[in-house]
């Protein structure tokens, strides 16, 4: 086994941290909160831990199993991240759901906050980093989302709206950046 690498844990940490970027999805999460009531950080917090693990040791082979090679993946995981993008930037709606009763694992968990980009992304980190580096780095950004969601009233008061949209911008124009990188590194033309 090798030794925990500071360096590609911070790398890590911080390409999962932009990738699920908890802190643009703050003003979906009020919204969802508004409709539901009331979200269930621990639930959700543990099934973006379980559905990044999973995915991390188990999905090559769960792609394989369905016909899909990584890169596919990876170039469709990156068309929904532009087009959530898109969204944070514009302020656009493409994606229109009903809403169901519980919110803590769909569609809070999946796919907000553990959907297919994370997912992409870890295949594509699972290439370039130690798998414990990126455990460790899962590891800070689930403590951190479930910061997030617990916190989202005190979050909401803090932030404001205008400063909530400034980071649903900001974090909309790094997400464009990551889609078109994560693109142009699995499409061969």
């Amino acid at each position: 086994m090798h030794p925990i690498i500071f360096k590609e844990v911070l790398s890590v940490t911080m390409i999962l941290f932009a990738i699920i970027d908890i802190l643009g999805a703050i003003p979906v999460i009020i919204e969802l909160r508004q409709r539901a009531g009331h979200i269930e950080s621990e639930k959700a917090s543990v099934a973006v831990l379980i559905l990044m693990v999973v995915f991390l040791f188990a999905g090559n082979g769960l792609l394989n199993i369905i016909g899909l090679d990584v890169s596919s993946f990876a170039i469709a995981g990156s068309l929904v991240i532009f087009i959530i993008a898109m969204e944070m930037v514009l302020g656009a709606k493409f994606f229109k759901e009903e809403m169901p009763e519980t919110i803590s694992i769909v569609p809070l968990a999946f796919p907000l906050i553990a959907g297919a980009g994370t997912m992409t992304t870890l295949l594509s980190l699972k290439s370039q980093y130690q798998t414990q580096d990126i455990l460790v780095g899962i590891v800070l950004n689930t403590i951190f989302v479930y910061l997030v969601l617990k916190n989202v009233k005190w979050l909401e008061k803090l932030f404001g709206k205008t400063g909530i949209n400034i980071l649903r911008k900001a974090f909309g124009v790094i997400l464009l950046a990551i889609a078109i990188k994560l693109f142009r590194s699995n499409t061969h033309l």
